[in-house]
């Protein structure tokens, strides 16, 4: 926090704008910046927002995050503030668009502003071009053009070229190279005080563990120099070796066993058929040598083609050296080679987990002297030592990013004018997203789903959450707001569309959830009529279904009978078959009573009507729509006036302060529907528009006649 002391907030003005309902303070000029500390936080737009996922410079946000939590908190946005306007002569600059400062900008009252002013001519000087007059946030991108590897640089990272002790050289190299290098601000690898402690720390791990090889009373060496390649042979034949001699002890066991145990013709015959080569698989399957009771493994001949090569080295690196020349090894000769190399085994299982251990053993002796460890870390300190130059670097970086991005950061933090500003966006709109005849701009992007899809509802607004793919990225999830039209084709899973972000880069958007809410007024006066004209629908699809499994039946049913009557005796001829004409007379007067009830019915609700006198007739209709229509608009309307932006940023991970609106007007700015181009000619002709049907003209005949009927009815009685 800055210690500058708090203006007086009666010696500055301030101006509002009111957007979203309500109130937010305008940052126009130096004098606002200056005397930002003295407005209180309570009108601020919001309080901290995360530094990762917007569609702002990340490496800005990470600057001005002094705490390094990942989010910027209203305290380090003030402290940026104030840093920046100290150390510009006029901080005005801050309001133009572009990145260059000027070297004669940077104020020099200040009590490193002459080194800033240095640091800067010496950035051109170093990128050649000694006489500019700005410097820009490219001059800064690589830092490694301005560091000379050879020189201090304050980072604590020691590259080889620091040195020109070349014994320090090579052992700066050897350790970077075996651990995993650091990387100087220079760009060369190099070694920093974290990694000499850990080379230290496991190279002594290393030098003990071999030591404990090269004690007198060890066993881990049998063979000295040469155990590593004879255990190496040893173990890429144990599993054969101990296979052959097992099959050796079931045959002394039971002889029934030896026929079995040895390869049969069958199996020679399914290899006389093939290409065969010495390390053929279906060879190498084969025992090694023919099994017999109580039988010594030969080491010379009579062994499988495929193994012999191995058997060879453990003749010549194992068994010759620990037993002397042999032909033929027995079971207890090669248990006594296991023996022998146990130890071997149990040492090597204790191995340091370090890459040290494939250093050579006197080069890492060397390394661990005392003295090359002290030599080492005064490098290190020499290094630190020279942090000034860097720092000044550093904060020449933030200077000219905090030129650049620092009031587009305010008009997105302080206030929200960025995105209640038309031909603006804000740093959290991520892009634009087409679906469904209309491009929605509201598009967030989704870090946390499940923390976005509990808080996002509660915006009340229409949103549609896609998961994005694009070739060669990574996938990204948004959430678009949809302010206008409707959602009657919306579907959950399926729905595609295409997501542009903000550098005009295409992706392939899937609908993956929808949370539904009113979109329109307009919308929720015909959703009454569109859900009456789908329960009409369901329920005449509805029983057309189930006629149609009624006629299935009664065919069914049909044929079912027919072969009764085809097994059924004929009818004596001339018997004529009873007609029950009580059944159908039952059926047409049900029939009759019911068109006469909806007749009745009909005329009555016409009769009424045109019994009304005319200028009543246009209210009755209105009363009848408003009736139906009324609750859903009402309702509607509620809920728009309560759409917020606030739920949708704050499931993201930004505090919002306020109660940012998105209201009919400017929800119907975030979404564009789709509309002829101005001046398009439109042919109305459709080759293929559906034809109309009948029953409409049907329906208009028979008010017709009702009317008429009536007149007639009143008239004739009069």
């Amino acid at each position: 926090m800055s210690t500058a002391s708090t203006p007086d907030p009666d010696t500055h003005r301030w101006q509002f704008f009111r957007s979203g309902g309500f109130d937010q303070v305008r940052l126009e000029s130096a004098a606002d910046l200056r005397h930002l500390r003295a407005l209180d936080q309570k009108l601020w737009a919001v309080l901290a927002c995360p530094v990762e996922g917007l569609e702002f410079d990340a490496r800005t946000l990470r600057l001005i995050d002094t705490s390094g939590e990942g989010r910027v908190g209203a305290s380090e946005v003030l402290d940026a503030v104030d840093w920046a306007c100290g150390r510009l002569e006029d901080p005005q600059i801050l309001f133009t668009p572009g990145d260059a400062l000027p070297l004669d900008g940077i104020a020099t009252a200040h009590e490193d502003g002459e080194h800033l002013r240095a640091t800067a001519r010496q950035v051109l000087a170093a990128l050649g071009q000694p006489q500019a007059q700005a410097v820009t946030v490219a001059d800064l991108a690589d830092t490694t053009r301005l560091f000379d590897p050879r020189l201090p640089n304050g980072d604590g990272v020691v590259p080889p070229q620091l040195t020109d002790d070349p014994f320090l050289a090579e052992a700066v190299a050897t350790i970077s190279a075996a651990l995993g290098p650091v990387t100087d601000r220079s760009g060369q690898p190099g070694i920093d005080r974290a990694l000499l402690d850990t080379f230290l720390a496991d190279g002594r791990a290393v030098l003990d563990w071999r030591a404990q090889a090269t004690r007198p009373d060890s066993a881990a060496l049998p063979l000295g120099g040469d155990t590593v390649a004879a255990a190496a042979a040893f173990d890429a034949v144990r599993a054969k070796v101990e296979d052959w001699f097992t099959r050796c002890r079931l045959a002394a066991f039971d002889e029934r066993a030896t026929g079995v145990l040895n390869p049969n013709e069958t199996a020679y015959a399914g290899l006389a058929a093939q290409t065969l080569v010495a390390d053929d698989a279906g060879i190498a399957a084969l025992p090694l040598a023919r099994v017999a009771a109580d039988a010594a493994l030969p080491l010379r001949e009579g062994l499988n083609p495929a193994w012999e090569e191995r058997i060879a080295q453990l003749r010549d690196r194992v068994v010759a050296p620990l037993l002397g020349p042999l032909d033929a090894l027995t079971a207890s000769q090669w248990q006594d080679l296991a023996s022998r190399l146990q130890a071997w085994h149990l040492w090597n299982a204790a191995r340091p987990a370090t890459p040290l251990t494939a250093l050579p053993a006197d080069r890492l002796q060397a390394l661990m002297e005392p003295s090359i460890a002290d030599r080492l870390r005064a490098l290190i300190e020499r290094d630190l030592g020279a942090a000034t130059a860097a720092a000044h670097i550093d904060a020449l970086e933030r200077l000219v990013r905090l030129r650049r991005d620092l009031v587009t950061l305010l008009r997105n933090f302080v206030n929200l004018a960025d995105f209640y500003t038309p031909g603006r966006r804000a740093i959290f709109q991520a892009g634009t997203l087409y679906l469904d005849q209309r491009s929605c701009e509201l598009c967030l992007r989704v870090v946390d789903m499940g923390r976005h899809a509990a808080l996002a509802p509660l915006s009340g607004t229409f949103l549609v959450y896609c998961h994005c793919t694009r070739q060669g990225e990574a996938p990204i999830t948004v959430v678009a707001a949809m302010t206008r039209g409707d959602a009657d084709d919306m579907l959950v899973a399926g729905r595609n569309g295409v997501f542009y972000d903000r550098q005009g880069r295409d992706w392939h958007a899937s609908v993956t959830k929808i949370v539904a809410n009113p979109i329109s007024v307009r919308q929720a006066f015909w959703l009454p009529y569109k859900r009456i004209g789908k329960m009409v629908s369901d329920q005449i699809q509805k029983f057309a279904t189930e006629q149609d499994k009624a006629v299935d039946r009664a065919a069914a049913a049909g044929l079912a009978d027919a072969d009764k009557k085809a097994a059924a005796p004929p009818p004596t001829a001339g018997t004529p078959q009873p007609f029950d004409i009580a059944r159908f007379a039952g059926i047409f007067a049900a029939i009759g009573l019911a068109l006469g009830a909806l007749g009745t019915a009909l005329a009555a609700v016409v009769s009424g009507f045109l019994g009304l006198a005319a200028w009543k007739m246009p209210l009755v209709v209105a009363g009848i729509v408003l009736l139906i229509s009324g609750p859903s608009m009402l309702l509607a309307w509620f809920k728009l006036r309560q759409r917020n932006l606030g739920p949708l940023l704050d499931a993201n991970g930004w505090a919002v302060n306020i109660r940012a609106r998105i209201n009919i007007s400017f929800g119907s700015a975030l979404t564009h529907v789709a509309s002829l181009p101005p001046g398009a000619r439109r042919a109305l002709a459709d080759p293929y528009a559906d034809k109309p049907m009948a029953w409409g003209r049907w329906a208009v005949a028979a008010v017709a006649l009702l009317a008429v009927w009536w007149w007639l009815r009143r008239h004739g009685a009069g």
